[in-house]
């Protein structure tokens, strides 16, 4: 095809790789993904750039790895001269619509979007800055096993609230570009907050899975050395404070499972007005998500780490009149999304800034092409900047203040033997560590964090002290120019507003 694509990004929170029906062997009932998998392109080793929502989501974005663009923790600034796929588009002709969760933090909550059709689940202010200099604080803000203790089905929940307004928005806006006869290419982000715990879904998702196997964790607490990262992860999430049983585990994952048929579901719901429009046919559709989620692996639980259960997202585009179906096994990175939707749409590589990420155009067209993820986590928990290369069948995770890791994924999926010590392995590990200071400063990465973490925490608690201006989104709206007013004429409304247009006379 040569019309220029339309491109509609479907994306969740906390999404883990394997729970889909067309990535793993789990029972999961998600018939609109595996659907779109069938005829699409599936790439089976896709990573993010930071298992933790805003530095993901940030670095996807800018296609820039978190410490070169600041995007530490969930409470970093998102600088707003910091160039994004949508500012790419738009410059380039793209209508730019964002529906749903971003978790951009600053005053800045567009970065390129010309229209955001909601707010965002979670705060733009600094109030969610960890304390590197402070690391057996527990933040009173961030995770705990409340989610997994609670774990059921629910009737409403805040969560719900917003992605059902995230669907509508998105369908709404769909039919309003079928309408315009202005007929601008788009570009629209419809990102959901599930399944990211709370792990409590509505009954009828939850009921999916009555009489069903729920498979429990392959590792179990203690099946395996606890790195000293993961020690620390057990610490800020409060694991070990409140124990869970088997039943909690298991009523957790079900709610999981259930969290994500209702994605499957609402995703649908937008593909179906997407048909429904007539825009289908010229739309190219990505599903991704920012990270995994641990789900108890390892006595494990959210993400924050480089295991396969958090770092690993779906990844898989669906654009059956350019590409044939095809599983990709290749290591890939969601930097790698921008640069594709600019090779797409015809439009110049991305030059106002360096970017990290690569076309996955000759993939998509089963061509060679790279095999190589990057990822960074300097968030929670750590104390030091953890950096992870994945290439071929291995992964290295490299910390200055702990030991290195070193997994054959081909060989030890699961992660349980770590190779990095090994003599056999000696040379490996010193070329990757070579590779890592090549590619790194940690000492300044480090330096850095713990700046950005003093200058915030001061900011943040300046601004707690009397009146405080959000930089949470607003959605503008005027009353006066929606639906049926006096000033209005009728027929005009009627005609304009039907889809398929007819003639009033």
């Amino acid at each position: 095809m040569t019309e220029v694509p339309n491109f509609l990004f479907l994306m969740a929170d906390q999404m883990m790789a394997d729970a889909l029906p067309f990535m793993g062997q789990w029972p999961v009932h998600a018939p609109r993904l595996a659907a779109l998998a069938e005829r699409g392109v599936v790439f089976a080793n896709a990573y993010c750039p930071s298992p933790l929502c805003a530095p993901s989501r940030f670095s996807l974005m800018a296609s820039q790895l978190p410490s070169r663009i600041g995007a530490y923790d969930n409470a970093a600034e998102f600088a707003a001269d910091t160039p994004t796929m949508a500012h790419y588009l738009r410059a380039g002709g793209w209508h730019t619509i964002l529906a749903g969760k971003m978790h951009f933090v600053g005053p800045d909550q567009l970065h390129g979007f010309e229209e955001r059709l909601t707010t965002d689940i979670y705060p733009a202010d600094f109030g969610w800055t960890p304390d590197w200099s402070r690391p057996d604080d527990r933040p009173t803000w961030y995770h705990s096993m409340d989610s997994v203790v609670t774990a059921g089905p629910t009737v409403r929940t805040n969560q719900i609230d917003f992605d059902e307004e995230v669907v509508f928005t998105a369908r709404r806006k769909l039919f309003d570009i079928a309408r315009d006869p202005a007929k601008r290419p788009f570009f629209l982000v419809a990102s959901l907050t599930h399944p990211h715990d709370p792990f409590a879904i509505q009954r009828r998702y939850w009921d999916l899975y009555d009489g069903v196997e729920i498979p429990m964790p392959r590792i179990g607490r203690g099946d395996v050395v606890d790195d000293p990262h993961a020690q620390r992860l057990r610490h800020v999430c409060g694991i070990d404070l409140m124990p869970v049983t088997e039943e909690q585990v298991r009523a957790a994952r079900r709610a999981y499972f259930g969290a994500i048929s209702f994605v499957d579901e609402q995703f649908g719901l937008i593909l179906d007005t997407l048909e429904e429009t007539g825009l289908a046919e010229n739309t190219v559709v990505v599903v991704s998500g920012d990270h995994g989620e641990m789900l108890g692996e390892r006595g494990l639980w959210y993400k924050m780490n480089f295991f396969e259960n958090a770092a690993r997202v779906p990844l898989l585009v669906h654009a059956p009149a350019r590409f044939a179906a095809r599983r990709v096994e290749a290591a890939v990175s969601t930097l790698d999304i921008l640069p594709t939707l600019l090779d797409l749409a015809g439009l110049p590589p991305a030059d106002a800034a360096p970017i990290d990420g690569h076309s996955l155009v000759p993939h998509l067209r089963g061509e060679d092409g790279h095999d190589l993820a990057l990822g960074e986590y300097l968030g929670e928990g750590a104390i030091a900047p953890v950096v992870m290369i994945r290439r071929g069948d291995w992964k290295f995770v490299h910390c200055p203040a702990d030991p290195d890791q070193l997994y054959n994924l081909a060989d030890d999926p699961d992660e349980t033997c770590n190779l990095a010590a090994e003599p056999a392995q000696a040379e490996r590990v010193a070329a990757l560590r070579a590779e890592v200071a090549e590619r790194w400063n940690l000492p300044l990465i480090e330096t850095q964090v713990l700046a950005s973490q003093k200058r915030r925490h001061l900011v943040a608690l300046a601004n707690a002290a009397g009146a405080l201006t959000h930089w949470d989104h607003q959605v503008p709206r005027d009353a006066s120019r929606e639906y049926i007013r006096a000033h209005m004429d009728l027929e005009l409304l009627e005609a304009v507003a039907r889809f398929p247009r007819v003639r009033f006379d």
